[in-house]
């Protein structure tokens, strides 16, 4: 019966996805009819369709795409390890770290030279593993492990004393710099070009399908810590291990998109709601949740005022804030 529920919700929301992404790369300034974009693909169709089609709206629609996979299974991961359904990257500071770190690359180098862009998610992965780091040596005890209410409460106040240095760095900017940084800070999907998605899918191919193989580990690490140590898992090595993967998940993809949040909240939960947790089911489902999250947020900041974008982070934050503080009051953490 499981997997049958698992079969209808992973067709299902691949045929969501594909109907969302033939919304999303018809949606902006020069609106594309589904003729315009055949005879594209075939090859033909007006030659200026063809630029704003292949070379603007297919990256991002791809990238959109790319971002809310890796925000959602870095969201499951931690949610799994900590066995803390408020667990996020956003939330815990992990976006604020990577943030962070890209700042004081662009403050000191700029970000006009190409090769920077394969470069910002290494940067960026320092940064979120600096910080999730921190955050680990604060929320765990030898005694207790890993605590659910301990690495929420970390996360938040890491994040908030990056915030500031984020604040007082700001302030040094040049006015592009600024600009750069301010569409950043929103959670803009500002890298809108195929040299991006070269820069984020290497860094998807490797994690996505390492965490999945390891799904049996996870459904242990949900379990109690005497539970887990009992089925021979070492626990505190595989929590590291897990969580340096979804580190490395939301690095790349906050490199990219800026700081968006809530997405690794908000789609572990629903996914958990429709199929269970067993995360052989979860995370795929995770990720293709996460995936139309992402390319219904950036179509409707594109499309609900006329003229002018709303940043993605801006979209998934009315979404998620009131679903997180939901889940706060319910968890009376």
């Amino acid at each position: 019966m499981r997997n049958k529920k698992f079969i209808v919700w992973l067709f299902g929301l691949s045929i969501a996805l594909v109907i969302a992404i033939l919304l999303s790369v018809r949606i902006g300034t020069v609106e594309l009819s589904y003729s315009d974009i055949w005879q594209i693909l075939i090859g033909k169709g007006d030659q200026r369709l063809r630029m704003v089609f292949l070379d603007f709206r297919l990256p991002r629609t791809t990238i959109a795409i790319l971002i809310g996979a890796a925000l959602a299974v870095s969201g499951t991961i931690m949610q799994g390890v900590s066995r803390n359904s408020l667990a996020d990257p956003g939330i815990l500071g992990i976006n604020a770290g990577a943030g962070l770190m890209v700042m004081l690359y662009v403050f000191f180098f700029g970000i006009s030279a190409s090769s920077s862009i394969f470069l910002l998610p290494v940067l960026a992965l320092i940064g979120a593993s600096a910080a999730a780091l921190l955050i680990f040596i604060l929320a765990y005890k030898k005694q207790e492990g890993l605590s659910p209410i301990r690495l929420v409460l970390s996360g938040i106040g890491v994040a908030a004393g990056i915030s500031a240095a984020i604040t007082i760095l700001t302030i040094q900017f040049n006015p592009q710099q600024y600009q750069f940084i301010a569409t950043w800070l929103a959670g803009s999907i500002w890298g809108t070009s195929w040299i991006f998605v070269l820069a984020l899918l290497p860094w998807l191919v490797v994690l996505l399908p390492y965490v999945y193989s390891r799904s049996n580990v996870l459904n242990i690490l949900m379990l109690s810590e005497d539970t887990a140590s009992g089925l021979g898992a070492r626990i505190t090595l595989e929590q590291l291990k897990m969580l340096a993967v979804a580190v490395g998940l939301a690095a790349a993809a906050v490199s990219v998109s800026g700081g968006i949040g809530f997405v690794g909240l908000i789609a572990p939960h629903i996914a958990r709601i429709c199929v269970g947790a067993r995360h052989q089911r979860l995370l795929p489902i995770s990720a293709l949740f996460g995936a139309l999250l992402v390319i219904i947020a950036d179509m409707l900041g594109r499309s609900l005022m006329n003229g002018n974008e709303i940043p993605v982070g801006v979209v998934t934050a009315v979404i998620g804030a009131p679903y997180f503080i939901f889940l706060l009051l319910r968890a009376k953490v």
